[in-house]
C-alpha cells in the first residue's frame, strides 16, 4: 500500500521506479494476474506474459498479493537513457 511519504517521493522524483516481473519457475499458471492486470496476457500454455512491465504500483501490489504461487514481484526498473 502506498503511503503519503511514498506519494511525495514519487512526486519529487526521488522514488525508485519499479516494474512488475514474473518468477517463471514459481509460476503455476493460475492466471489471476491476467484477470487483474490489463498489462498481462496468458501464453498458449496459460502462463503470464507481461506486455508492459510499468504497471502502476498499487495495481501491481494487488496482483502480487493475490498470486496463489507468489510468483509476481516488483524489481527496480533499469535507468532511463
Amino acid at each position: 500500500m502506498s503511503t503519503p511519504a511514498d506519494h511525495t517521493r514519487r512526486r519529487l522524483g526521488l522514488a525508485e521506479e519499479t516494474t512488475l516481473a514474473v518468477d517463471r519457475i514459481a509460476c503455476t499458471g493460475h492466471g489471476v494476474c491476467a484477470q487483474l492486470l490489463s498489462q498481462v496476457r496468458l501464453d498458449e500454455w496459460g502462463y503470464p506474459v507481461v506486455d508492459d512491465p510499468a504497471v502502476p504500483e498499487p495495481d501491481a501490489r494487488t496482483a502480487i498479493r493475490h498470486c496463489p504461487a507468489r510468483a509476481l514481484y516488483l524489481r527496480k526498473a533499469p535507468p532511463a537513457t
